[in-house]
């Protein structure tokens, strides 16, 4: 049986980790905006995660994750040089980049390690990237030197001012625009409420916003229905679908009322976790 070997593993603050995969397959076909679908063992649940980089000769893919749930939990538990069992994909509709000059890419939180593929896309086919990424305060800041590499203009905002300018996303947006910067593309990817204020924004300058709906996702391929949205009137589901929609078309409200239905099973199922591992180590 194939195992997939973790080449390396980085902490990028407290709570989100980069491991390096070796999976030659996937590195192969990946691109951004498609995701990977991961068991850390035989016997563990299978979750989506985004392919935030990846290295087609090295045949490597970089994954990042925030460790909320029990999944995760048990991830991080892994080292350099140790094994996961399942990776799968490339899954997912690759992100539409073709013939956007200026685009504003906009990632929040644990949301930039999706970002980030994307606006690297736009500015190796010379598009003019602007990147605003947000954070509640500068310990939780993670990718800051990737997104300068790859975007003409970068801002970061906290909401207590600790990195970059205090505020939120959308006051960065609205002072480019304000400004008098154009842009053929919002993409915006973060938290559900993050999103949706975004789009509420870019409404109002009648500028396309495209939304990863990957914070929703639960099993990946279609089949359990829990991240099933309604787009334009239509039920649509991110990880069949998407994860990509037009955010001015997305009913944000009814998406949160969901995503919160999850929160506390979460909450139990990570904390089992946390007493077996410490279990474990004693």
């Amino acid at each position: 049986m194939d195992m997939f070997l973790i080449k390396r593993k980085e902490s990028l603050n407290p709570t989100v980790s980069l491991m390096e995969i070796e999976a030659p397959l996937v590195a192969r076909k990946a691109q951004a905006g498609q995701f990977i679908i991961l068991r850390v063992d035989d016997e563990g649940e299978r979750i989506p995660l985004t392919v935030s980089d990846y290295d087609r000769e090295a045949g490597t893919v970089t994954i990042i994750y925030q460790i909320v749930g029990a999944t995760t939990k048990k991830l991080d538990a892994k080292k350099a040089g140790e094994y996961i069992a399942d990776f799968v994909g490339p899954l997912g509709v690759a992100s539409h980049t073709e013939g956007l000059k200026k685009v504003a890419v906009i990632g929040g939180g644990v949301g930039c390690a999706i970002a980030y593929p994307i606006a690297k896309k736009l500015h190796k086919q010379g598009a003019e990237v602007h990147a605003i990424v947000g954070f509640r305060n500068k310990d939780l800041v993670i990718l800051k030197e990737k997104f300068e590499e790859v975007s003409d203009v970068f801002k970061i905002m906290t909401d207590d001012g600790s990195c970059g300018e205090k505020g939120l996303v959308t006051d960065a947006l609205k002072a480019l625009i304000d400004g008098g910067e154009k842009y053929d593309e919002v993409i915006a990817i973060g938290p559900l409420i993050m999103m949706k204020f975004v789009c509420k924004l870019t409404k109002e300058y009648g500028i396309k916003t495209i939304v990863s709906m990957n914070p929703i996702m639960i099993d990946g391929t279609g089949m359990c229905g829990g991240c099933r949205l309604t787009v334009g009137g239509e039920t649509k589901f991110a990880c069949v679908d998407g994860p990509d929609f037009d955010g001015h078309l997305v009913d944000f409200d009814e998406t949160m009322r969901r995503a919160a239905m999850y929160k506390e099973f979460e909450k139990h199922s990570y904390e089992d976790t946390c007493n077996l591992l410490n279990k474990e180590v004693e």
